[in-house]
């Protein structure tokens, strides 16, 4: 006989299920009742090819034009008969988009679509101890009807209960992206994630598109020093020391306890021939690292600056400027 389930757990399941509402009771007021990307192109799924058929759609309603089979080598692993997450966010990076994380919220799902980006996430159609994963793209949904519209499997046109589709998400963690074309920033955006976006791009090797990217977080958030920090490093791999100093003086000047914005522009510096000054700057970025795990990168730093001239060369090419204190 099967031994009865404690009343914490029946509590829990409740839970779960009543914290999925109708849509129509939570959908923003600012966005439309009805709303569906009907231009976003179908890949019917083969068998366990749902991540590379869900990439495909985004990636194609982003404007890059790629089949399934073409991301399969990238992201499909047959031994787990499946894709994982990184491998969709690094296969996103090689086509030169932002593979941008959504908060765990349906508000952010709603707002991703009414910008006219749909949005790639995983579910668990199975249950927490049993999953079947799966991935599919939201392309819109029905406020009145209480309907999620999705590209999932063979079905260029599923219709879900919102409240079947929120549990189904959640289960599976609620991880969701949108692929962005550089330099698009969601209205909702969050610096931290925009960010993160960039620095992943920017590591795929796609300097040029980071760069752009992190220009217009500037433009949006000019007072979020990451930002800065992040141009930075992009002009400096691009041999470009004087937009490389310029900018991070700026994240320095916005956070002044970032050792490793200090560091970054204490070596531009003495790349440069400013040996005293880069000095100053290892110095205090010394004293802030000491005790993390950026104070061996901040020692080596110090080391090269010492190994060269023990003076500021003539040539150094920023004689009158005001650097961070």
């Amino acid at each position: 006989m099967r031994a009865a389930l404690p009343t914490a757990a029946l509590l829990a399941a409740l839970a779960g299920c009543a914290a999925s509402p109708p849509l129509a009771k939570g959908i923003p007021p600012a966005l439309p009742r009805t709303l569906e990307l009907r231009s976003t192109p179908f890949f019917p799924q083969e068998a366990y090819q749902c991540g590379p058929a869900a990439l495909a759609t985004v990636l194609g309603a982003s404007g890059v034009q790629v089949q399934p089979e073409a991301l399969a080598p990238q992201v499909f692993l047959p031994k787990r008969r499946g894709s994982l997450q990184a491998e969709l966010v690094g296969a996103s990076r090689r086509h030169v988009r932002l593979a941008y994380l959504l908060p765990g919220t349906g508000d952010a799902l709603l707002a991703e679509l009414s910008e006219g980006r749909p949005v790639l996430l995983l579910q668990n159609l199975g249950v927490r101890q049993m999953p079947v994963w799966h991935y599919a793209v939201l392309v819109g949904y029905d406020a009145d009807r209480n309907v999620a519209v999705l590209r999932s499997g063979r079905r260029e046109r599923l219709e879900m209960r919102w409240q079947r589709f929120a549990r189904s998400w959640d289960r599976a963690g609620r991880w969701a992206m949108t692929a962005l074309a550089p330099a698009v920033i969601p209205r909702e955006a969050e610096p931290a994630r925009y960010l993160a976006a960039i620095a992943g791009l920017e590591a795929a090797g796609n300097r040029r598109a980071a760069a752009a990217s992190y220009d217009a977080a500037i433009a949006r958030w000019p007072e979020e020093p990451l930002a800065w920090l992040g141009r930075g490093n992009v002009a400096y791999a691009d041999g470009d020391r004087d937009t490389a100093a310029d900018a991070y003086a700026r994240a320095v000047n916005l956070a002044p306890s970032d050792a490793a914005a200090r560091n970054n522009l204490a070596q531009v510096l003495a790349d440069a021939g400013c040996t005293l000054e880069s000095r100053r700057q290892v110095g205090r970025a010394q004293s802030l690292a000491f005790g993390t795990a950026l104070a061996s990168v901040v020692e080596a730093t110090r080391a090269g600056i010492e190994s060269r001239a023990q003076s500021d060369a003539a040539d150094c090419p920023f004689p009158d400027r005001r650097w961070p204190e």
